[in-house]
C-alpha cells in the first residue's frame, strides 16, 4: 500500500504586541528615522506587525501555534513522532529550536530537528516531512515555522525595519492513504548569499561582524518573481496538473508586489490568492502557514481544495508545494 501526507490540522500565533504603521513611523521619528504609512502600504502592502515581548522565544511561539494545530487535528503531543522546526532566529545556538519545543511539549523520543531556509523554511520542512512519512521514518509530525524577526532589524533602516514581524504557523502531518501533499520542488543558488543577510556571528563570546539583516531589496523582488513562477510550475507539472485547478495560491507574505506578480504570471486573478501580509508583514518562515491558518479558520480555504504554497528567502532559496488539503 503506497503511504502519502496530508495536512489534518493547522494552528498559528501571533505575539500580542501589534504596531500598526503609524506605530512604528512615530518611534523611528523619535529616532530621527523619517517614514510615511501611504509609503509602506504602496510599496508593501503592509499595515501592522506583531513584535514579541524579550522574555518571549521562537519556540514559545512555536508551542502555541503547535498547541493550536494539534487541537485541529484532533490529535496530542504523544501522537507526533517527528518534530520539524524552520526558523532563522532559533532560541539558542543549540539545541534546536524544535528539540527545545519537544520539551516544551512533554514528549520524547521522536527526531526533532531545526530546517534553516529563511523565508523558505516552511516550504523546505514541508517538504522533508512529507519525504520522511512517505519512506516510513514517521507517521505524524509538527511543521513549524516560527520567527522573532524583530531582534535582527536595523531600526535606523526604514527600507527593512518597516516590512518584518515575528510570529509562528504549525501544521498536522500525517500518514495516510489518500494524497495530500501532491507534489514538491525546492531549490537554492548560494551565489546571491548577499543580497539578503545576516552577515555577523559569535566568536570567543563576542559578536563579530553586523548582526543584523541587510536586504538589496530591488535585487531580491527580480530573482523572487522569476524562480517562483518556475517552482510554481514545476510542482504543477509533477501532479499533472495546471493553474487553472488551484483553488487557492498562498505565497509567502513578504510583499504585495512580489505576490502580485507571482498571481499574474500564473494568470489567477487576486481573489485566488490569500493575503494576510497587511496583518503580521514578512514573518518569514512563518508566513505561509500563519496565512494558511488564517485562511481555514475564517472558512475562506476549505477541505477539499487544492493549494499550491510558495515561498523564497535569503540563501537564496526558494521552494513550492501543491497539496489537497
Amino acid at each position: 500500500m503506497k503511504i502519502y501526507s496530508r495536512i489534518t490540522g493547522t494552528g498559528s500565533f501571533l505575539p500580542p504586541r501589534r504596531l500598526t504603521n503609524a506605530d512604528l513611523v512615530a518611534e523611528l521619528a523619535a529616532q530621527g528615522i523619517e517614514a510615511h504609512d501611504d509609503w509602506i502600504v504602496e510599496r508593501t502592502g503592509i499595515r501592522a506587525r506583531h513584535f514579541a515581548d524579550v522574555d518571549m522565544f521562537s519556540s514559545d511561539m512555536a508551542l502555541y501555534a503547535a498547541r493550536n494545530a494539534l487541537q485541529a487535528a484532533g490529535r496530542n503531543a504523544e501522537d507526533i513522532d517527528l518534530i520539524i522546526v524552520g526558523t532563522s532566529t532559533p532560541d539558542m545556538v543549540f539545541p534546536s529550536t524544535a528539540c527545545i519545543l519537544q520539551g516544551k511539549l512533554g514528549v520524547r523520543g521522536g527526531a526533532a530537528f531545526d530546517v534553516q531556509a529563511v523565508c523558505s523554511g516552511f516550504i523546505y520542512a514541508l517538504t522533508i516531512a512529507d519525504a520522511m512519512i512517505k519512506a516510513g521514518s514517521a507517521t505524524k509530525a509538527l511543521v513549524i515555522g516560527s520567527e522573532i524577526f524583530s531582534r535582527i532589524l536595523d531600526f535606523k533602516d526604514r527600507t527593512t525595519c518597516v516590512l518584518f514581524g515575528d510570529g509562528a504557523g504549525a501544521v498536522v502531518l500525517e500518514a495516510g492513504t489518500e494524497p495530500g501533499i501532491l507534489a514538491t520542488d525546492i531549490h537554492a543558488d548560494g551565489k546571491y548569499t548577499d543580497i539578503l543577510c545576516v552577515p555577523g556571528h559569535v566568536s570567543g563570546g563576542q559578536i563579530l561582524g553586523q548582526p543584523l539583516l541587510r536586504m538589496d531589496g530591488q535585487a531580491v523582488f527580480r530573482l523572487a518573481v522569476g524562480v517562483l513562477d518556475e517552482a510554481a510550475r514545476a510542482v504543477l507539472a509533477q501532479a499533472g496538473k495546471t493553474a487553472s485547478d488551484v483553488d487557492w495560491l498562498i505565497p509567502h507574505q513578504a510583499n504585495i508586489r512580489i505576490m502580485q506578480s507571482a498571481a499574474r504570471k500564473l494568470k489567477l486573478p487576486m481573489d485566488k490568492v490569500v493575503i494576510t501580509v497587511d496583518q503580521h508583514g514578512n514573518t518569514s518562515a512563518a508566513s505561509i502557514p500563519l496565512a494558511l491558518d488564517t485562511a481555514v479558520r475564517s472558512g475562506q480555504v476549505k477541505a477539499g481544495q487544492t493549494l499550491l504554497l510558495e515561498g523564497v528567502g535569503g540563501g537564496f532559496t526558494w521552494g513550492a508545494v501543491l497539496l489537497k488539503l
